[in-house]
């Protein structure tokens, strides 16, 4: 007889979600209200909607724990195709807001079916991984799990909405946690790292770094180094390179750099070429493990890696220039300093800084925010809503925010290595991946890290669509760890 999935739901969970979202409803009532009377019926202020969001998401909440839970696992390829055409749908049926197609109207209410899909992709990933005939260690099965992943982003792109695409590159951690090589996750932070030094610098001295790097690595590859001397070599190379560290930093003193002359950006530029050398030297002694102490490298894949390196240098600024729209340029130069622009398109950025900034240590206190009340930064009540917690909160309340979310991210983590289902594991990364994804890139947007891209945080922003995707998403793998114990 089946147990009872009711007492085994995670309510530590269920509490985390609870306080942001309370929090995130008090925190749109603080940038949204006026001096007007609070009703509980006027539906033209954006946090009595929140609030109407936040109710209807509770009646969601039963129904996802309602559901059986084999229902998810078993309709999950039904459900993600059910979801893919309801985004393509929208080139058909949609409506525009701020641009993009990205909605469909119901007389008053519009949902936004991206937000939906990132729970449907997670279901058919998870179906798909957990089936017994895949192997994520062969290619092909490989190139099944980038199309379910890449096909509802590839749809979204043209809408256009870049940023709730962008989110889909989460979906790398379930399939890294599953058994997809590590180099897969290497090569794509390396391919990022090597876009923006190249916007920044440009081809040419991106390229000599990285094949200095590459001679580094050569270099302790070809090595034969003796097990009792690796110790030492460890702490020779990370002395070096702190050393060398210290000199960069230190000339940068503008009464040293006069001392200096014009020796300064030639010593500066030595200074780089050895210290990437030796980190590329460092690197290689990491990755050397017992069975490649007396293996010889394999030339070939250097020549190749420079080659594919190379190439992808080059092609940057076309890809900047031509794929990229003007708008996403210009952030992109914005948080990289190319361009300083506190007026037009880094407005926004600008002036969330600033109200974060005016925090200070503890904040001016809910509803006390100049900034805010002074409608300062545009859009604050959704995707600039952390914002309003540094202006209003200060450094501690925005730090709290900060501890719930990695709190819950945590425990989301812990509820996934838990799960005896693979489906629920699965599920359980994707999930945690998702809201990682979405928190980073909002704070990073909000507080200049990041490039401004549109994507809300959870359970914080205004809107019924994120509330209730961000609902669906979570509640779904609650439901699924509560019902384990019925899984032997």
């Amino acid at each position: 007889m089946a147990k009872s999935a009711v007492g085994a739901i995670d309510w530590i969970t269920v509490f985390l979600f609870l306080v942001l979202v309370g929090f995130g409803w008090g925190n749109i009532y603080s940038a949204s209200y006026g001096d007007e009377v609070f009703s509980i019926t006027d539906f033209s202020k954006v946090y009595i909607k929140q609030g109407a969001w936040i109710l209807l998401s509770i009646i969601l909440i039963i129904i996802t724990q309602a559901i059986e839970a084999k229902f998810y696992e078993r309709f999950a390829g039904l459900i993600f195709v059910i979801s893919v055409l309801s985004l393509i749908g929208l080139f058909v049926f949609g409506k525009n807001v701020n641009g993009a197609t990205s909605w469909y109207a119901f007389g008053p209410i519009g949902l936004q079916p991206s937000e939906f899909a990132k729970a449907a992709t997670a279901l058919a990933l998870a179906k798909f991984l957990s089936d017994m005939q895949t192997n994520i260690k062969l290619i092909n099965h490989q190139l099944r799990a980038f199309l379910i992943i890449a096909l509802p982003a590839l749809v979204i792109v043209p809408q256009p909405d870049p940023g709730s695409a962008l989110v889909y590159a989460a979906f790398f951690f379930p399939l890294y946690r599953e058994g997809l090589a590590a180099s897969y996750l290497i090569i794509g932070v390396s391919a990022a790292i090597l876009f923006i030094l190249t916007l920044l610098t440009g081809p040419y001295y991106v390229l000599i770094g990285a094949l200095l790097f590459m001679v580094g690595l050569l270099i302790m590859k070809s090595a034969s180094v003796q097990k009792e001397r690796k110790s030492k070599l460890y702490l020779s190379i990370g002395l070096v390179m702190v050393f060398l560290l210290l000199i960069y930093f230190l000339i940068r003193i503008p009464s040293v750099i006069e001392i200096l002359g014009g020796l300064y950006t030639s010593i500066k530029v030595l200074i780089l070429a050895i210290f990437i050398t030796a980190l590329g030297v460092f690197t290689g002694l990491l990755s050397q493990g017992r069975s490649l102490e007396r293996r010889k490298p394999r030339y070939s894949m250097f020549l190749l890696a420079i080659l594919v390196i190379t190439g992808f240098c080059f092609s940057v600024n076309y890809i900047f220039n031509n794929v990229f729209e003007q708008r996403h340029r210009d952030r992109f130069n914005i948080v990289l300093g190319k361009e300083v622009d506190t007026k037009g398109i880094g407005y926004n950025t600008n002036q969330s800084e600033i109200a974060i900034g005016s925090g200070s240590w503890s904040g001016k206190g809910w509803k006390e925010g100049t900034q805010t009340k002074g409608g300062f930064v545009p859009e604050q009540h959704t995707d600039y809503i952390f914002s309003t917690v540094g202006e209003e909160w200060g450094f501690l309340g925005a730090s709290l925010i900060i501890i719930l979310f990695m709190g819950l991210l945590i425990r989301l983590l812990y509820l996934a290595e838990r799960q005896k289902n693979q489906f629920s594991r699965v599920y359980g990364y994707s999930v945690v991946g998702i809201l990682f994804t979405h928190f980073v890139v909002n704070v990073g947007m909000v507080t200049g890290l990041l490039p401004t891209i549109g994507i809300p945080l959870p359970f914080f922003s205004y809107g019924g669509s994120g509330l209730w995707g961000f609902t669906l998403l979570l509640f779904i793998f609650i439901k699924l760890d509560a019902n384990r114990v019925n899984e032997w």
